[in-house]
This record gives C-alpha cells, structure tokens and sequence, in this order.
C-alpha cells in the first residue's frame, strides 16, 4: 500500500503540471461523439499517468476516460479520469481535478483528487485516513437534511424521475448549490459540504472518490445504498454520515 500511495503522489504531481501548462490558455477544445468536451489536456495528461503505470506498475490494469481499457480481468485496475470538470476547465473555471485510483479485487482501495489549479490535493486510503495536502481531513458529520448543505453539479442534464428527486432534496436541505464536479466531493470530505448527489456518472467519475469519501468518515454508494463499483449505474450519493446517507437515499427512492 506505501508504494501504490507514493505512486499515486507522483501521478498527482505529473498531473497537476500539465493541467497547470494548459489551463487558461489554447487547450485545443473539440467535441465527442457523445457531445461531451475533451482537451489536448484532457489526452496528454491520461496517457502520461498510462505511461507512469506501464512502468510501475505493469501488471495492473488501466480504465480510463480518453483511451481504450487494458487488462479489466486483472486483479488491480487503476481508473482515471484526466479532467473531471473539463467544462470548467475550458471556462476557466479553477474547479477542475484529476482523479485516479485503484480497484483491487473489484472494490476500491485507494484514490486521488488533484485539484491543480487550486494547489489542493485530496487522497483516501479504504481502512485508513484520507488527507488534504498531507493533513488528515474528516467530514462534518451532520445527521440531517434539514441542517445539512447539498450539491450536484449538472441538474439540467437529469432525467425527470431523477430531477423530481434531486429537487424533494434541495427543498429540505438548508444549502444548495450547484456545480462544482469532483471539487465537491473534496469539500465533503473536508467538512465544508454535506452531501453531493449525481446522475449519469461514469466509473472513472466516481470510483477515485469513494475511498476519500470513506477513510474520512463518509459514506458514498448509489442511490440504493449499494456499493459503488465499476458496474454501477452512476446514480451516486456521498454523504457526511450514516444517518444523513439514510435519509437523502429515503427521499431519493420515494415514489
């Protein structure tokens, strides 16, 4: 576990200066096919953390946004994302990350947000503590809703069942906002927010976080309560605490 912790730190740290060469400046915006943004960004700094791997971990497996899957079957499967956030990267917004973990066995174990642009970088060991800039970091603990400040970041895009649920959320929590991508999943993890609640996500989304989410007193599964995976629907809530966790998942299944 140290020397994947060490890998880790030093995957941030390539990540963080390319972001950081890039950012507010020509990264070479195109569209997907699925319409969503990339950036010469987005590209370089995946495959630099693929190139990292290859060498240091050669037998792992590598899931990722911009690039072709290898080794899925393997015990250890790293998954990235580049840039989380690249609307907000291509806007100029400092509210971007790159995430990166690791699957063992299916759950995951370890993970990263590095938020380049903002010198934060947040990383959670499963059974273990999860830092801020190499300080330990906790949760805030609220237990309820009405006390409790929320967020998600791209509500326009849910469906209608999903959105009527978000919104029985948002009228009894004492806090919305919006926006915000992995860099709100940070804040929960520091004791700033609450909760965060998404739809649509993929794997590569969602998996780093879950082990920050945990290891600083969190919990963080889909919105029935399961474990997140990398065959989970998308459907994630992270949550300050249990009880908090219960109630927004309540609400969420409520007809």
């Amino acid at each position: 576990m140290e020397a994947d912790l060490t890998l880790l730190d030093d995957m941030a740290d390539a990540a963080r200066a390319i972001a950081l060469r890039y950012f507010r400046k020509d990264i070479g915006l195109t569209m997907k096919s699925d319409a969503s943004p990339v950036t010469r960004a987005d590209r370089e700094i995946e495959d630099h953390l693929r190139r990292m791997l290859a060498l240091h971990a050669p037998d792992d497996g590598v899931f990722g946004e911009e690039m072709p899957p290898t080794g899925l079957d393997r015990p250890r499967l790293w998954v990235i994302d580049p840039i989380d956030g690249t609307g907000a990267f291509a806007t100029g917004s400092p509210l971007f990350g790159t995430l990166f973990g690791l699957l063992n066995e299916g759950v995951p174990s370890i993970g990263a947000i590095e938020a380049s642009a903002t010198g934060e970088r947040w990383i959670g060991c499963a059974g273990g503590e999860a830092w801020l800039n190499e300080r330990p970091c906790r949760t805030s603990g609220c237990t309820r809703l009405a006390r409790a400040s929320i967020g998600a970041t791209a509500i326009n895009a849910y469906a209608p069942e999903a959105r009527a649920a978000f919104d029985r959320l948002a009228a009894r929590a004492a806090i919305t906002r919006l926006g915000g991508d992995c860099y709100s999943y940070g804040l929960v993890a520091a004791g700033h927010l609450d909760a965060v609640i998404e739809t649509g996500l993929k794997p590569y989304d969602f998996v780093p976080i879950v082990p920050i989410i945990e290891a600083a007193g969190g919990v963080m599964t889909d919105w029935q309560g399961a474990p997140l995976t990398l065959h989970s629907e998308g459907h994630v809530v992270a949550a300050a605490s249990t009880e908090l966790h219960e109630e927004i998942c309540a609400l969420l299944r409520a007809p």
